[in-house]
């Protein structure tokens, strides 16, 4: 390490033109990683209802389909616009009511259930297939043309108009979150530390590694929206310590090394020591959202651990050449330290101990209790503003043609017409349920005769017949879920391969994978950072009361939402304890380090111990939670996606919880449970 430190120290020029030239390919990655704006298509590929897209996008081109709210006063008007629907990249089929009665065949002929759903108050229905999945990319376009095409966005309703909203509102938002972020960085900054350009060159060293890290992406062939527009941001308020550590260790070996580049050497030694276990921590928690079984985790947890990588190298290897480089100016730029000592609170901490203690004990009752017991939600519609075009035509669809959750059955073509004139019949008596049609039904009736040819070579599929039914209930809502396990019983009883998709059917699954991934991150995160710290730390104690009081701020911070009657999405809940976990047990980890080196090697009793262990570490502590929170703040007051700014909400809340917990209760257990922690920690020079 002394070898590779001195080159880094002595070739600081030769750092910056490198590091410089590497952001051209990263650049050139991250502007062709394409971006996910569909949570869905994270479900895992095994399940039923996932086959079951897979089926109808590729048998049917049923994967992606919009309803298009018309106008029948004017008839002709009507026939133009299918035909320039038709006329549009990726649309497969088009049809309409009038593909009936332009016939000059009654609408009285239609089954009322029928009728109803395509007419009504002298409004249809265009129904429009896709060539490809909903969240495609020729989809997205085809849908963004269908809007323009129709010319009132409002009267387009399918599942991606979701998507293509989702990803507009992000793209509008994503410059000003890291525009927010990088300014309330620098204003802590300026206070935390004692020059008004080191806070410049910091943040330029941690953007050169988001930007490295973003680029790298293009590797795993896509990246999720929320993991593009949380990246940036977590990694600046999780690796902004790092920075910091590396210019106070080189700011204390300048004043005992008269050349710079030799206190640069000491000063990347010494970090590259200090930060190896809580970069550890950190990288290894987020790792463990990979456990998800929705393929989200890993999304998020693999572009973020590999930020924290390329935050540590950038801040060993760029970072100094910075410094170096810009050190004379760095000089003439130095202020005083604006950020107070915190006396009051450090004396706090320690005299009243024994009193902060059992209040802990007692504020974990609710804590607990909030964490168990706040509101969750899956409905991805929810999470975005309601004025957006989608929100207005799924309430317009809903409110004048009661298509609320319409839905698909793919039964195997060799079930007789009497199992499914069976199954029907049953579906048809099941509450919530409105419209079933099957070819069977629709056939004995003689409409299938009179139906446009692209609707009869959707229910006329070789392999697969289908049925359609609608439902009244909401998507993601307890009643329609528990009415799809109902439905899925039920086809499986006449086709065991039988398969219930759609859209409710997705968000059912959904919600049942989301409730398993939350336990197993939680646990996982728990284990893996016990793991680490068990071997970096050489404890058993330390991990163990270090875990406890982090995950106790976990819970306050999940407990406020509780608390506030504040409904959270569904991936916050999952995510945001792992990230709190991982990225403020730094904290934990400074204090309760440097108290052991107070009591083992300088030999002082626990009082005076955790005395000189606040002088030293609650402003660093302070500065890193600010970092944290200056970086997520902005970011959740600013953003429209509740999914972005639930999370970042969460996070800056938490990590301000995170840090009065560590600096008002942990000194608590440290004192209390000394001789615990000492007789399970390894010390180098255990029996002196």
């Amino acid at each position: 390490m002394k070898k590779f430190s001195k080159f880094l120290s002595n070739h600081n020029i030769l750092i910056l033109v490198l590091s410089f030239l590497l952001l051209i390919p990263a650049i050139i990655g991250y502007v062709h990683t394409k971006i996910n704006y569909d949570i869905l298509v994270y479900l895992p590929d095994e399940i039923d209802t996932i086959q079951g897209q897979k089926i109808l996008t590729d048998e049917f081109h049923l994967g992606g389909y919009a309803f298009v709210m018309v106008d029948m006063k004017n008839e002709e008007r009507v026939m133009k616009l299918e035909e320039d629907i038709r006329k549009i990249d990726g649309v497969d089929k088009v049809f309409s009511i009038m593909d009936v009665i332009g016939t000059s065949i009654p609408m009285e002929m239609l089954p009322l259930q029928v009728k109803n759903k395509l007419y009504s108050d002298d409004t249809s229905i265009i129904m429009v297939t896709f060539l490809d999945s909903t969240s495609s990319d020729s989809t997205v376009n085809a849908v963004r043309t269908l809007r323009e095409v129709v010319g009132d966005s409002s009267n387009v309703s399918s599942m991606t108009s979701l998507v293509l909203d989702t990803m507009d509102l992000s793209n509008q938002e994503m410059l000003i979150y890291v525009v927010i972020s990088v300014l309330l960085c620098i204003l802590v900054l300026f206070f935390s530390t004692n020059s008004y350009t080191v806070p410049i060159f910091l943040l330029l060293n941690i953007g050169m590694a988001i930007i490295y890290n973003l680029g790298t992406n293009q590797m795993f062939g896509s990246i999720c929206y929320i993991t593009k527009a949380i990246t940036a941001i977590l990694q600046l308020g999780v690796t902004t310590d790092f920075s910091i550590f590396l210019y106070h260790k080189y700011e204390q070996a300048k004043k005992d090394l008269k050349d710079k580049k030799e206190a640069m050497s000491r000063a990347i030694i010494d970090t590259f020591q200090s930060v190896i276990g809580s970069s550890l921590t950190t990288f290894v928690g987020f790792l463990a959202l990979c456990t998800m079984d929705l393929k989200l985790g890993t999304d998020i947890g693999l572009v973020m651990s590999k930020g924290v990588l390329f935050g540590l190298i950038c801040v060993l290897t760029v970072f100094p050449a910075f410094l170096l480089t810009f050190d004379s100016l760095i000089e003439k730029t130095k202020h005083k330290n604006f950020l107070p000592s915190f006396q009051r609170i450090q004396k706090l901490s320690v005299r009243y101990y024994k009193v902060i203690f059992p209040v802990f004990l007692i504020l974990l009752i609710p804590a607990i209790y909030g964490n168990q017991n706040y509101q969750v939600y899956y409905k991805l519609d929810d999470a975005l503003p309601s004025d957006l075009a989608f929100h207005v035509s799924n309430s317009k669809l809903s409110e004048k043609f009661g298509i609320t959750s319409p839905q698909i059955i793919l039964l195997d073509k060799k079930i007789s017409s009497y199992e499914v004139k069976n199954l029907v019949s049953s579906l048809e008596k099941m509450d919530g349920i409105d419209m079933v049609l099957s070819p069977n039904t629709l056939m004995e009736e003689g409409v299938i005769s009179i139906l446009p040819n692209d609707f009869k070579e959707i229910m006329d599929h070789p392999k697969y017949q289908l049925i359609l039914y609608n439902s009244k209930y909401e998507v993601a809502s307890t009643k329609l879920n528990d009415q799809i396990k109902k439905v899925e019983r039920l086809v499986k009883k006449y086709d065991k391969d039988g398969i219930v998709a759609g859209e409710g059917a997705l968000m059912k699954d959904l919600v049942t994978i989301a409730d398993h991934d939350f336990n197993m991150v939680n646990y996982t995160s728990i284990g893996v950072i016990f793991l680490v710290m068990l071997i970096v730390l050489k404890s058993i104690g330390l991990p163990l009361v270090l875990i406890f009081t982090i995950e106790f701020a976990i819970f306050m911070n999940m407990a406020i939402s509780y608390f506030t009657g504040v409904r959270l999405p569904f991936i916050a809940s999952i995510v945001v304890g792992t990230i709190q976990l991982g990225a403020t047990i730094d904290y934990a980890i400074l204090m309760s380090t440097t108290y052991l080196k107070e009591r083992h090697d300088k030999k002082q009793d626990k009082i005076k111990a955790m005395q000189e262990t606040l002088k030293l570490t609650v402003p660093s502590i302070i500065t890193s939670a600010l970092c944290f929170f200056a970086a997520t703040i902005g970011v959740s007051l600013y953003t429209r996606i509740d999914m972005i700014g639930s999370i970042c909400n969460l996070l800056s809340r938490g990590s301000i919880i995170s840090m009065m917990v560590v600096i008002l209760a942990l000194p608590s257990l440290l004192i209390i449970f000394d001789g615990f922690i000492l007789k399970t920690t390894k010390f180098k020079e255990e029996g002196k």
